[in-house]
């Protein structure tokens, strides 16, 4: 009886394994038919990336959260105004919400303009969290930088009730998938810049690497905290 147990057992983590394995392949391959389509280099040996049953699946509130401390820093980041900074903090009730990195900038009342141009660029984290919040149809091409106006009226039409009542997560398949395409062009970015060229298809390089930073926050790349995240290519 129990070599038989084993047996099953054995055999269901086997087919298990290879529906994920069937899973991470067919994401790839799909990436790759849109990087041929754009005109994107690619290597077939970049490897795969997580499944929905090993990735890690945000909770709504855990995504709002990110959002709207994301969206504070990067109006400090880009204004430099440690006052408007407190007072969306209040607005958005966002005590708590930032990581500690987040939270030194904040508490800084004079960064210098390197850090605040760093922190500037989390304005495109936003943009993917109000796409996998269902908020934004459409992640779009990483060729151009976020409109920053029309997210700053999004946030600022919704507050952080309408955010709540709208914001849905995405199914984990699509964030895997935006998380499998960006990796693919964060790797022909990299290798342009390597090889002294332009990034292919026009792609902008900031945004491809903020929105890969998201992206692997998104499905818990490595189990990363934020101020950790690694755009492994």
């Amino acid at each position: 009886m129990h070599k038989l147990l084993s047996f099953v057992a054995a055999l269901f983590l086997a087919l298990t394994g290879a529906a994920q394995a069937d899973e991470a392949e067919a994401r790839k391959a799909r990436s790759i038919a849109v990087l041929e389509a754009e005109g994107v280099p690619y290597i077939t040996h970049l490897p795969v990336i997580e499944t929905e049953a090993t990735s890690l699946r945000r909770s709504d509130e855990d995504v709002i959260h990110r959002t709207i401390a994301l969206a504070i820093v990067a109006v400090k980041g880009e204004t430099g105004d440690h006052a408007l900074g407190q007072a969306l903090i209040g607005q958005f009730a966002a005590e708590g919400y930032f990581t500690p990195d987040e939270q030194a900038f904040m508490d800084d009342p004079a960064p210098d303009e390197h850090t605040r141009l760093q922190f500037s660029w989390r304005y495109e984290g936003v943009h993917v969290m109000l796409w996998a919040l269902g908020i934004y149809p459409d992640l779009g091409r990483p060729d151009q930088i976020t409109d920053v106006p029309l997210l700053a009226d999004t946030l600022r039409d919704l507050g952080p009730d309408g955010l709540r009542a709208k914001a849905r997560l995405r199914p984990q398949a699509e964030l895997l998938d935006a998380a499998d395409l960006i990796y693919r062009l964060n790797w022909a970015v990299v290798q342009a810049r390597l090889d002294g060229t332009a990034p292919p298809a026009a792609l902008d390089p900031g945004v491809v690497f903020e929105r890969h930073y998201a992206l692997n926050w998104l499905i818990g790349y490595l189990g990363q905290a934020w101020d950790d995240i690694s755009t492994d290519t």
